[in-house]
């Protein structure tokens, strides 16, 4: 089909829904042919990875703002459609537009590949040109291999090979692009409303997010520039601490494409407070989300199986009740529950407190990583198949880049350690405000009547612990050795 300033690209916004430094939209805008910018809700073609009710929420607020800056600083409007597979719906949108190409971002999730091959596969057989752009990463994952040409499972060496590719990236920065020709020459195909699409909970359990959380383009600009002036020179000594905002909070925006990787390292490289340990600390952190998606593409069964294989045999419990607990903030631990009230209350949970209650559900609880995971999943707004694959794993001890010894986090000391004056505890746990700081990270130790005093009844208004520290992590130890591996461990 040839190519004519007055058959259309289609644009299809997949993760990278935002304007500037969008390389599908930027390149399709300057071929001078019109534009027309689509979103597909196709949730039964992601199964069983469809977003979580807390990603679902993020992704409404973020495709409203993509269409209110597609109009007003394009002159575009927003194309929304629902169906059983893009590969059809994009078929017929390019027979009913005329459409000449789909320019699109490329996605690393196993069923995303998958449907990019279908939709390559039927446009071809249309003479309709498809064009994928890496839009949401600094290094295309399959750029790098170790020396012996095989992919990385250990960060320091992946990250050593992937810095010196990503010098380049100040020039690859690419601005808003201009307002598109000629689309007076377009008729757009019809579009559900984006409240169709119900994503936003009709239960209104969401109502902590919008205290927390600006889910749209001017928030994803925002956050940058409010951790690069007010946090990043403090961000390698406070980035452990759930009980201060030490940390960037732009995972979200990352993962839904509001602001590019490539944006985020270019601002970081330039701002005048980014120059020393925290600047560079945090620049690493992009660089696990990098590592993330390398293991992802090269180990796609990963986010239901382990990567050490030996892991198949680990003896894991199926207690439903402990699971709830969990899931609720009701363990007992202080500190454990403070992080599953901020996850269902905000939609998000500080890393340090990510690991903390993930160590708890495999190590004292013995539940499988999966289902921490799929709960991840649901709750989490910066939900993303490869950093939540990668983190699950490597709190299994199952996974890449694992310590040489099945790391149990002992609650207590991790609270005492990042969380001294038990602000975070208290803030979320608010039946403990009266606990002693030295009390707070384990109040079962406290005389039945000195805890009356501080207004606490264990099993009544904060529970007692589901299961002893000492003898949970010596089931563990003894569940480890079953798989007949180093037994070694480490009070964390």
């Amino acid at each position: 089909m040839p190519t004519s300033p007055h058959r259309p690209i289609i644009v299809w916004f997949r993760r990278n829904l935002r304007l500037a430094d969008n390389p599908p939209l930027y390149q399709a805008i300057a071929t001078g042919q019109p534009i027309i910018p689509i979103f597909l809700w196709t949730p039964e073609a992601d199964a069983p990875w469809q977003p979580g009710a807390a990603s679902r929420w993020w992704l409404h607020h973020a495709l409203n703002s993509l269409a209110t800056n597609l109009k007003d600083q394009l002159g575009l409007d927003l194309v929304l459609q629902t169906g059983n597979h893009p590969a059809e719906l994009l078929a017929e949108l390019a027979k009913t537009t005329g459409a000449t190409a789909v320019y699109t971002d490329e996605r690393w999730e196993p069923f995303a590949i998958e449907q990019a091959e279908s939709v390559a596969t039927v446009l071809t057989q249309q003479s309709v040109d498809f064009q994928q752009f890496n839009t949401s990463l600094l290094n295309h994952p399959t750029a790098l291999k170790n020396k012996q040409g095989q992919p990385f499972k250990v960060f320091t060496p992946f990250w050593k090979t992937a810095v010196p590719l990503i010098e380049h990236l100040l020039e690859k920065c690419l601005p808003i692009p201009p307002k598109p020709e000629n689309q007076h020459c377009v008729t757009f195909p019809p579009s559900v409303l984006l409240d169709a699409l119900n994503l936003l909970p009709t239960v209104p359990w969401d109502a902590g997010f919008y205290a927390d959380w600006n889910p749209t383009l001017e928030g994803a600009k925002a956050a940058v520039s409010a951790f690069l002036k007010e946090r990043v020179e403090t961000y390698f000594e406070d980035r452990n601490r759930p009980d201060l905002v030490g940390t960037s909070r732009l995972s979200p925006y990352l993962h839904f494409g509001q602001i590019g990787a490539r944006q985020v390292w270019w601002a970081t490289q330039v701002a005048a407070n980014a120059k020393g340990k925290g600047g560079t600390h945090f620049l690493s952190e992009l660089g696990w989300r990098e590592f993330a998606h390398h293991l992802l593409v090269h180990f796609p069964t990963t986010p239901t199986q382990p990567l050490r294989a030996d892991f198949e045999a680990f003896p894991w419990s199926n207690n439903a009740e402990h699971l709830q607990a969990w899931q609720q903030g009701e363990t007992g631990y202080p500190i454990v529950d403070a992080g599953m009230k901020e996850l269902w209350h905000t939609g998000w949970m500080h890393n340090r407190s990510r690991m903390i209650v993930g160590s708890f559900l495999v190590k004292h609880l013995l539940l499988p990583w999966q289902a921490g995971a799929k709960w991840f999943w649901e709750t989490l707004v910066d939900a993303d198949l490869a950093q939540n694959t990668m983190g699950w794993q490597w709190i299994g001890g199952c996974g890449a880049d694992a310590a040489p010894y099945f790391r149990i986090f002992n609650p207590i000391l991790q609270g005492l350690k990042f969380d001294a004056q038990g602000a975070y505890v208290k803030k979320w746990n608010p039946a403990l405000i009266n606990i002693p700081a030295e009390n707070i990270h384990s109040p079962w130790e406290q005389k039945p009547a000195l805890l009356r005093m501080d207004g606490v009844i264990l099993g009544e208004n904060y529970p007692a612990p589901i299961v002893d520290h000492a003898e949970g992590r010596k089931k563990a130890l003894e569940a480890f050795a079953t798989l007949k591996k180093n037994t070694d461990s480490e009070e964390a």
